[in-house]
């Protein structure tokens, strides 16, 4: 980035706050219309030049990533409280307006923009925002004002440190996300948070409703007393909205449901399931592999199953599922015993793991069973 004056430049005046940190590092703190942002900002591609020395350190633009960021920009309400980061070099000068106060001083930043400026000569650098700048210059939004946390060096050793700390903190647990979206607005998310907050918000019910056969059963950052994986759960319950049982009470092209049908659902197949299992319901996952991720996700898939088998009830009784899940509770070794998986594969109780493959086996190993005893009680009838 050259740091050379441009010899037709405007400047940019935008009220920012100077924040001195630690020693002469200073930080500047400002809002601008981020259509503007790319008049005086460029992303540094990473890259090698032509002796093969790394240059930049932007990763390319996520085309998919732009389209879900501008869709929300052009949403109602949309709001991106998270401050993109600059990094500008010596052109750029802070004006104080007066003395500071614990190390904070308010005045204006100068920014040099010139019109046609190529990308290398503009005064700063996108260090993190890349996605959420591109995002909002192609959005169809006349102004969309955001945050931006800026620094000046000339030095591109220092923009690229400042880079790889800012993308390597560490993200929020998983768990902890998963109990924020239940209480967030829908339509204060992006569509890949939006997908994830009907498991989240069945979840959240399953565990805490009064009555629940999964109440405070469920294992989450606050719920730490619970023994079932809130990951198992989630899976479950996600399978079946994609594909299964919950299905019918979810609209994929708004990302909302009918959250009480899909409740009711859920609920009375549970009770029935701790009807049917007692002795593998009331215990920890280390002595019943039914409240193990692996029984958890082949009973969830057996649920969607008996469901289809229903599917002239609309909302099929806890009495229904018992009757059902009678079929196969002769087959089922929750506790002790052995599965007789297929004629080659025997295993105890306990040796079915919570991976892919055991989940597959197991769900399939209950759904054929079941689906040969209804078909026998069918002909029977």
């Amino acid at each position: 980035m050259s740091p050379t004056t441009p010899t037709t430049a405007d400047v940019l005046v935008l009220p920012a706050l100077a924040i001195n940190q630690a020693g002469d590092r200073t930080l500047y703190s400002f809002a601008v219309d981020g259509k503007k942002l790319p008049s005086f900002a460029a992303v540094s591609r990473v890259k090698r030049d032509e002796q093969h020395e790394l240059a930049g350190y932007q990763r390319a633009e996520s085309l998919a990533h732009i389209r879900t960021i501008r869709k929300y920009v052009e949403s109602a309400n949309a709001m991106l409280p998270n401050a993109l980061v600059v990094a500008f070099d010596s052109r750029v000068r802070f004006e104080p307006s007066g003395a500071p106060v614990d190390g904070v001083s308010t005045g204006v930043l100068r920014i040099p923009v010139r019109e046609g400026e190529a990308e290398a000569d503009k005064a700063g650098w996108i260090v993190d925002g890349q996605q959420r700048t591109a995002a909002i210059r192609d959005a169809d939004v006349d102004v969309f004002p955001i945050y931006v946390t800026a620094f000046v060096t000339d030095s591109v050793a220092d923009q690229r440190s400042q880079f790889i700390l800012v993308n390597s903190t560490k993200p929020l647990p998983k768990g902890l996300i998963h109990e924020l979206l239940p209480s967030t607005p829908a339509g204060d998310l992006p569509p890949a948070l939006l997908k994830r907050r009907y498991p989240a918000l069945l979840l959240d019910r399953l565990n805490y409703d009064a009555g629940s056969p999964l109440q405070r059963r469920i294992r989450t950052p606050t719920t730490a007393e619970g023994t079932i994986k809130d990951n198992s759960i989630l899976k479950m319950l996600s399978m079946s909205i994609e594909d299964g049982a919950l299905y019918n009470w979810f609209d994929g092209d708004t990302g909302r449901g009918d959250v009480e049908a899909m409740l009711t659902l859920v609920k009375n197949f549970w009770h029935a399931v701790s009807q049917v299992f007692p002795d593998a319901w009331d215990v920890p996952p280390r002595r019943s592999r039914l409240v193990h991720g692996v029984g958890i996700l082949a009973l969830g898939c057996l649920m969607d199953e008996i469901s289809y088998e229903l599917r002239e009830e609309e909302h099929p009784s806890v009495e229904m599922f018992v009757e059902h899940l009678r079929y196969i509770a002769p087959v089922c070794c929750w506790t002790s015993g052995t599965w007789e998986l297929s004629h080659d594969d025997h295993r105890r109780w306990n040796e079915l793991q919570n991976t892919p493959r055991d989940i597959k086996v197991l769900s399939d190993y209950l759904v054929r069973n079941y689906r040969a005893c209804a078909r026998d009680v069918n002909v029977a009838a």
